[in-house]
């Protein structure tokens, strides 16, 4: 009996409770590319093993960022991810209502093919019924008269009702392309499938979990626009800033704690590994392309961008380049750019434009912009090879962070790849790891996985508060597979600065990135549609300038140069210029610059006039023996008609040459300050109301007859 009773208990503590769980959503975090969401749901676990399912969840979750927390003293034994085919996500009120009156439209449609069908078999009847009496039967006339008269009238009735039936099912069927073109705005998956996440979990004691679910998804994120406002010339830029957050994960986002940040857990920050290059004759007629360093672009792709235009220059001397190629990457959609060197593209399903021209090499950018100007480098020449050697020394990988956790954490061994100064660095947690594959555990930094271990290049042995290793079957039930090589837990130290601006809006700036904590709930529906939301202005300092380069462009622009831009934690993004009260139009703003000051682009201003026209004296060309020699010289007037004084920076250049045959001489500068590196003249003038001003510039090239020089 004993025995009986405790293979009873055994039973009783393994028994296994499928239950379908609701859960809600409470915080958000959104990502340049991506969102985070943290959903709280109530368990009641009996002791024994409990599985538990969450349903109605975002089919785009990325299942190696599943984390729970709340677990108590109870145990995880399993967690899995996947989609759930057969159940489908609610639509919104608009969008179901939308599709009703869809079906609506096709059920009245229906009804207009049956009356036609009705109306046919009647016209097919009477005319298969024409013959009146029989042969030994004559009709009158009055009869005849009377049966015409109603063939006359019912078959034209029947012909009316059949084109009026048709007029309703043409109507219907416009009726029905607006609305599917409406659900198409609406961004409408017909799959709306929804993911589920399995829980199996271990109790010894009956316990009531309050659990917190946090993972990413995919289908999300914000990207900045900023409004440019500036009253007059000399006072400050009123300068908006604006998030416009969209989601379409499949799930509304109901009433939740919004935050902002401008990290992406999705670029790759995988640091390069350099290899020794090797150099060997090839042959001129193979096709060889020299490898190009990526570049460092920080924009993000729009997805509210339709229409793109611009200009493609090359970058050697900033001309335009007609009939360059842009495409819209993995489509067929394209456009070439004119002889002025723009192109107008209208844009479908593609996230980037390709922008190429033969010799030159190709850029890829993602479209993040309605005005998207673009310079293309000249490609690699192969007609001489110069080597020229540097010494340097290598970044190394987290090698401060790994020494760190190496001496104040258990559990952690410190390795050098090869014992060498300069040589990379890595940590391994003791009891964990394989042979042949990538033994890096899982960091998470203030409670953020992170996807490599780049990031921890911006972070100092000072940065770091506190470490925590994970390397049991904890790890892997709350962190998942990705876990497998132990987990370490970073905490930083409070070296984040955190105010409130006048919005009410919290910015928190950290080490690697901001954020913005809105101070009202929102909610933002799964339709792709954008949620603007204001989250900081700035009154800004500017000096205000105008610019011209006639050489490229005879408009002259108005610049405002802010200085100490790095305090307001800008992004790459479009602006909107308003100037004196009226929309100027669009500009771009590259915090990325290098420069210490950051100068925007306030739209040209038609009352200043620049002209610049070569001089007759200077059109001639000349012989000396076996050389060519081309004068060259120009005037540029300028004349101010507004009201006010101004100052204006004027650009010009004289070539330089990059060939010995090629020399130039009789240089002249004129008033202008010359940097001989570059060729550029820059002259700096100050022109009242109604004053012109001339300058000028000249030089000649000598060059061997029978060649012909880029002039």
């Amino acid at each position: 009996m004993k025995k009986l009773v405790q293979i009873m208990l055994i039973v009783l503590s393994i028994q296994y409770i499928n239950a379908q769980q609701e859960s809600k959503i409470t915080d958000v975090t959104v990502y340049l590319d991506g969102a985070e969401i943290n959903r709280t749901t109530k368990l009641s676990l009996k002791p024994g093993t409990t599985a538990h399912t969450l349903n109605g969840l975002s089919p785009y979750i990325e299942e190696s960022s599943i984390q729970i927390s709340g677990l108590k003293n109870t145990s995880i034994l399993s967690i899995n991810y996947g989609i759930n085919y057969l159940s489908k996500q609610k639509q919104s009120d608009s969008i179901l209502g939308l599709q009703d009156e869809l079906k609506s439209f096709d059920n009245k449609t229906q009804y207009e093919y049956d009356l036609i069908a009705g109306y046919n078999e009647e016209l097919s009847l009477i005319q298969n019924n024409k013959r009146l009496g029989n042969e030994t039967e004559v009709v009158s006339l009055e009869k005849l008269k009377t049966f015409a008269a109603y063939y006359r009238t019912r078959i034209t009735e029947l012909k009316v009702a059949i084109n009026k039936s048709n007029s309703e099912i043409r109507s219907h069927q416009e009726k029905q392309v607006d609305i599917k073109r409406q659900l198409a705005e609406f961004n409408v998956d017909n799959k709306v499938q929804t993911g589920e996440i399995k829980l199996k979990l271990n109790s010894d004691i009956s316990t009531l979990l309050d659990l917190k679910i946090t993972y990413n998804i995919k289908n999300a994120g914000w990207f900045p626009i900023y409004d440019l406002k500036a009253d007059k010339i000399n006072s400050p830029i009123n300068l908006e800033y604006k998030a416009h957050v969209f989601q379409n994960s499949g799930c509304d986002w109901s009433d939740v704690n919004l935050a902002l940040s401008t990290s992406d857990p999705n670029t790759n920050n995988e640091k390069p590994i350099i290899n020794a290059k090797y150099l060997n004759f090839i042959n001129a007629y193979s096709n060889y392309e020299s490898q190009r360093a990526t570049r460092s672009y920080n924009y993000k792709h729009n997805p509210l961008v339709k229409m793109v235009s611009g200009i493609v220059t090359t970058s050697s001397d900033g001309l335009p380049l007609p009939g360059a190629s842009v495409i819209e990457k993995g489509t067929s959609n394209g456009a070439q750019t004119d002889f002025d060197g723009r192109y107008t593209l209208r844009t479908t399903n593609g996230n980037t434009l390709i922008y190429s021209y033969v010799g030159m090499n190709t850029e890829e950018l993602p479209i993040h912009s309605s005005l998207m100007n673009v310079t293309l480098d000249e490609g690699a020449q192969l007609d001489e090879v110069v080597v020229f050697g540097y010494g340097t020394s290598p970044k190394q990988s987290y090698s401060g962070v790994s020494q760190s956790l190496a001496g104040e954490a258990a559990g952690i061994t410190y390795s050098n790849s090869s014992g060498q100064p300069g040589s990379s660095s890595s940590i391994r947690i003791r009891g964990f790891g394989s042979i042949n594959g990538n033994r890096s555990p899982l960091y998470i930094v203030d409670g953020v996985p992170l996807v490599n271990t780049s990031s921890l290049n911006n972070l100092k042995a000072g940065d770091i508060k506190n470490t925590t290793i994970l390397k049991d079957a904890e790890a892997t039930a709350i962190y998942g597979a990705r876990a497998a090589n132990g987990v370490v837990l970073i905490t930083l130290k409070s070296g984040s600065e955190s105010k409130k601006n006048n919005l009410g809006i919290t910015i928190e700036t950290g080490i690697t990135n901001t954020r913005f904590e809105i101070d009202k709930k929102y909610s933002i529906p799964s339709d792709g549609d954008v949620t603007v939301i204001e989250i900081d202005q700035f009154s800004v300092p500017a000096t205000y300038d105008y610019f011209a380069a006639p050489v490229l462009n005879e408009n002259v622009f108005l610049t405002a140069k802010i200085g100490n831009w790095e305090q307001y934690n800008l992004l790459p993004a479009e602006a909107n210029v308003y100037f004196e009260g009226s929309y100027s139009g669009k500009t771009n703003i590259n915090p990325s610059a290098i420069s210490d000051s950051l100068t925007i682009s306030l739209g040209v201003d038609p009352n200043i006039i620049v002209k610049r026209t070569q001089l007759k004296d200077f059109k001639k060309t000349t012989f000396i023996g076996s050389n060519k020699i081309v004068y060259k010289g120009f005037d540029i007037e300028i004349k101010n008609n507004k009201q006010s004084d101004i100052r204006l920076t004027l650009i010009d250049r004289i070539p330089i040459t990059q060939n010995k045959a090629i020399k130039l001489d009789d240089i002249e500068t004129g008033t202008s300050v010359y940097d001989k590196d570059k060729g550029l003249l820059t002259w700096t003038l100050n022109l009242k109301s109604g004053e012109s001003d001339k300058v000028k510039h000249s030089y000649s090239v000598k060059y061997p007859k029978g060649k012909r020089v880029n002039l």
